[in-house]
């Protein structure tokens, strides 16, 4: 019995340059104006299509059936290479592709993995076309012989099936993915046959793990978020509803900067009204 799941993976920031003067006075000031230069807005809502176990076997049958071009995932040219490290007596080799092309990554999700030539690394954080390159296309990391772990990349995010092994190939762990989004992210709608989201919360290992994003009913951004070990930690960013172009912060939220900080009150950080003017600041 094939299983239907609800995603987001498609979203993208409608950019509307908004107010010359007021972001140059945000550059003395960051929090003199609440209005933020980019309409966040979620641009596409595919329902996506998980199978279980058993039909995936079977798609990997059909597609090693298949003659595929050298290198060419996802219908984008890719490079491959490889990146080998030693501790002790151990050797590990991460083997993987990469795309020249320039696209800027889906900036709802939190963790986007790119090479970065220069120091020969992949990282997960702080991407700039300028830096390095998206990974894109399967992904293998072997300590000696042995894989450990093995997936597929699409333009910087996990995709389909990811699995981890132990030192005896026994598998430990298997998760879906859809362009960055785990499979088990918990949608709400406030009408679901028109797919108005209202809230998109992350989820692995049953623990909210992730960007989290609350929708008004018109599809405005009302509140953004990260979630880490099922806690809130960083700065949460609540938003006025408005009727025009701008989005406008209501209110930040500062929590912990770690999840499981002993003792760590959150408190507002800065307020502002609906025409972005700053009424409190915590300094």
């Amino acid at each position: 019995m094939k299983k239907f799941i609800y995603f987001l993976p498609g979203l993208v920031w409608m950019i509307y340059m908004q107010g010359y003067g007021q972001e140059e006075a945000n550059t003395s000031d960051p929090d003199s104006s609440g209005v933020v230069s980019n309409r966040l807005l979620p641009s596409s809502t595919p329902v996506l299509l998980f199978s279980d176990a058993e039909d995936d076997l079977k798609e990997d049958k059909k597609s090693k059936k298949k003659k595929r071009k050298k290198n060419v995932y996802f219908g984008e040219k890719t490079k491959k290479t490889l990146i080998k490290s030693s501790f002790r007596d151990q050797v590990t080799y991460q083997v993987f592709h990469f795309t020249l092309t320039k696209r800027d990554p889906d900036p709802y999700i939190r963790d986007i993995y790119w090479y970065d030539s220069r120091n020969k690394a992949i990282k997960n954080s702080g991407f700039s076309p300028s830096k390095g390159y998206l990974l894109h296309g399967p992904y293998e990391r072997r300590v000696g012989d042995q894989v450990v772990e093995k997936g597929m990349y699409f333009y910087g995010t996990k995709h389909g099936r990811w699995m981890t092994f132990d030192g005896k190939n026994i598998l430990q762990d298997k998760r879906h993915y859809e362009e960055g989004w785990p499979k088990d992210s918990r949608i709400t709608y406030y009408n679901r046959g028109e797919r108005k989201i209202e809230k998109l919360t992350p989820i692995e290992y049953d623990l909210e793990e992730g960007n989290f994003y609350h929708f008004y009913p018109d599809g405005q951004v009302a509140v953004t978020g990260e979630y880490s070990y099922g806690e809130k930690v960083g700065l949460w960013t609540e938003y006025w509803s408005t009727e025009n172009d701008q989005t406008v912060k209501k209110r930040e939220i500062q929590y912990q900067s770690e999840a499981f900080t002993n003792g760590y009150k959150p408190y507002i950080r800065a307020e502002w009204d609906k025409e972005g003017n700053l009424i409190y600041r915590n300094n």
